[in-house]
């Protein structure tokens, strides 16, 4: 059976499940995508996640991790991107992210230094992935300057470039780009916002808290 018949399959399912049970057609669509992703047949799951600054969502392929995006991130616009980039056969399967759900629920919550969830790469250029490599190996607690991880990453001259890719990070917080720091300690720049990367840097205990 091809995977286009499985799929049509799952969907003469989903849309029989919603006329016996008469469940709301988005319940339906919900069981079929979890239903899709079970079976293997999505290339991309994805999932809202919630956060102390409000509602992430992340989106995985069969290598790892590929996405996490901050809240006022449009997930159209996400997923749009991920289709270009990737796969258009993306399905909302949120037991498929339960998880990074849970690693990044232990992390906000104190208990948790470092991620054990494998990550996929594949929306990263050479220089970033170098960049984003070397960043990925700083502990918690511990920062970087711009151009220490330039250096790190083979441009030692590279400082704004580096920022650049850190600014692009797909995978922000799993891969830690908040704990690059300007040369003599000044916070910098952050893809997800100032406060936040004050805020996690905070949890880390990089930073004093501000009253």
């Amino acid at each position: 059976m091809t995977q286009k018949t499985q799929i049509e399959q799952l969907l003469r399912q989903g849309t029989a499940d919603a006329r016996d049970t008469g469940v709301q057609a988005t319940a339906a669509a919900k069981r079929v995508s979890e239903r899709a992703a079970a079976n293997g047949l999505a290339d991309i799951s994805y999932a809202p996640i919630d956060s102390p600054f409000g509602t992430l969502h992340a989106a995985t392929t069969k290598r790892g991790l590929v996405r996490v995006a901050f809240p006022e991130e449009s997930i159209e616009s996400v997923l749009e991107a991920l289709a270009r980039g990737l796969s258009p056969r993306i399905v909302e399967a949120p037991a498929s992210l339960e998880p990074i759900k849970r690693e990044l629920d232990e992390y906000f919550a104190g208990r948790r230094r470092t991620f054990e969830i494998p990550l996929d790469w594949s929306l990263i250029g050479p220089f970033g992935r170098r960049v984003l490599h070397t960043t990925a190996e700083i502990p918690y607690g511990g920062y970087l300057s711009y151009a220490e991880v330039a250096s790190e990453a083979g441009s030692p001259r590279g400082s704004r470039a580096a920022g650049n890719a850190l600014g692009a990070n797909p995978i922000p917080i799993v891969i830690p780009c908040h704990r690059v720091l300007r040369t003599g300690g000044a916070i910098g720049g952050y893809g997800g916002g100032l406060d936040r990367k004050r805020y996690l840097l905070e949890l880390e205990g990089v930073l004093t808290p501000q009253p």
